[in-house]
């Protein structure tokens, strides 16, 4: 570090490969500030040291810690803090200011509580609001976002549990921080429309060690404030009618289905606010060429009450649009994490179907005719009459096929809506026979 001006973290990037990112000191000095306007440290603080020194947010508990005259409170080699190991740590060292990624917050036991902790930090993954409505209550809880090369944290959001939002924001901007919500041509955004994050101001790191393609194309010249520069974050957000910023994903967590850009991050808190739901994942997987589906992971609040994926579907109906429904659902008992305590979306399963919906071949020659109108359009051999069309990859313009080959085969008009409302074999011909009866009264 005597070359430059700096302090320099190492980070893990996208690819795995370790980048230095030459953070000015600066952008430590108000990181420090704002500790101490934000947080309440004091040197009766205990702070503990939750994350490996090969994470960034170990410098933050650091700083917090020993640039306060507070204590800092390590656990020994080899003790990984998770459940019951991390509730007994706190308990014991009387920790009163810790920094936590909301899965290991998720993965503690019920009757945990964290008394000592009086200030709770939150950062590295999106905030479940189930998580708020269980932290928040005496004590007080902070949302947080930021990259290393914004010095750790740009965002913050102090949490109320009795907020009752679907989303959890990130909040505004750190202290002499600056948030932009730029288009493609680097436009700004009004409120209520997705668009990148930028971040300038103080926090605002000088590149990477070595590396100046890399450093060009993350860092910008700002725009809007003549002599300062901006990062470019790769995150979506959201802003508020209040300035908040809602989070909505990485920009390479956006996908195309069928033609449709799709944001990950606005299907997951859609999910996650459903009944019965702790948290959600959803990811487009293809598991055959030109075949990409989404799929929804999601932890349940009871493990004794999975919400089941047709209760889910039909949540998710009166919220998002046709194309942004996942064709697949699968609950999980925990996530996968990685060594810096973030979710590990590579190592999500691959789902095998309803495991509580069992195979059931199709009765009589009316549904043998449906499943045969079905595996035409799905590209499937084998479907059951209790399988639902659109968790087999169904969508609205195979669903608009579906209806002109019903009205050739049956002669009975049925419309996309009947399709949503009975999307199984079994149910759709219930719908035929109905209508069928409808017709014959009516020629009565």
């Amino acid at each position: 570090t005597a070359a430059h001006p700096a302090y320099v973290i190492y980070t893990s990037g996208s690819t795995g490969k370790p980048k230095g990112v030459l953070v000015p000191h600066r952008g430590v000095a108000n990181l420090l500030q704002a500790q101490t306007d934000l947080f309440d440290v004091d040197p009766e603080s205990r702070v503990l040291q939750f994350a490996s020194s090969s994470f960034d947010a170990c410098v933050f508990e650091w700083l917090m810690a020993l640039c306060h005259g507070a204590s800092l409170h390590m656990p020994s080699p080899g003790v990984v803090l998770v459940g019951d190991a991390l509730e007994s740590f706190v308990s014991q060292a009387g920790i009163t200011h810790t920094l936590l990624p909301p899965v290991v917050l998720s993965a503690m036991p019920e009757t945990a509580d964290l008394r000592s902790v009086r200030v709770l930090i939150c950062g590295g993954e999106a905030m479940p609001p189930a998580l708020v409505k269980r932290w928040a209550p005496g004590r007080r809880l902070f949302n947080a976002y930021g990259p290393t090369e914004d010095s750790v944290v740009s965002t913050v959001h102090r949490c109320d549990a009795d907020d009752g939002a679907a989303m959890v924001p990130i909040g505004r901007g750190m202290p002499n921080h600056r948030t932009y919500v730029l288009d493609a041509q680097r436009a700004l955004l009004p409120s209520g429309v997705p668009g990148e994050l930028y971040v300038g101001g103080a926090g605002v790191a000088d590149g990477y060690l070595n590396r100046p393609e890399l450093t060009a194309e993350r860092f910008i010249d700002n725009p809007f404030v003549p002599g300062e520069r901006l990062y470019r974050t790769g995150d979506l957000v959201r802003r508020r009618g209040d300035g908040a910023l809602d989070y909505l994903g990485r920009n390479d967590f956006q996908v195309k289905i069928r033609g449709y850009r799709i944001e990950l991050g606005e299907i997951e808190a859609t999910l996650a606010a459903c009944s019965g739901v702790r948290d959600a994942i959803v990811v487009a997987r293809e598991e055959a060429p030109g075949q990409k589906q989404l799929v929804a992971y999601y932890r349940p609040l009871d493990p004794q009450q999975i919400p089941s994926a047709e209760t889910l579907r039909s949540a998710l109906c009166d919220v998002l649009a046709e194309y942004m429904l996942p064709s697949a659902y699968v609950a999980l008992a925990a996530w996968p994490m990685t060594l810096s305590g973030k979710i590990d979306r590579k190592a999500l399963p691959v789902p095998e179907g309803d495991a509580s919906r069992a195979y059931e071949a199709p009765q009589g020659d009316a549904e043998e005719a449906v499943a045969d109108l079905w595996q035409a359009l799905l590209g499937i051999d084998r479907i059951g009459r209790h399988d639902n069309f659109f968790e087999l990859g169904g969508y609205s313009i195979l669903g608009l096929r579906l209806m002109s080959a019903t009205r050739e085969t049956f002669g009975v008009e049925l419309s996309l809506r009947d399709l949503f409302e009975g999307p199984t074999i079994e149910q759709m011909l219930e719908v035929i026979y109905s209508k069928v009866e409808e017709d014959t009264a009516d020629s009565v």
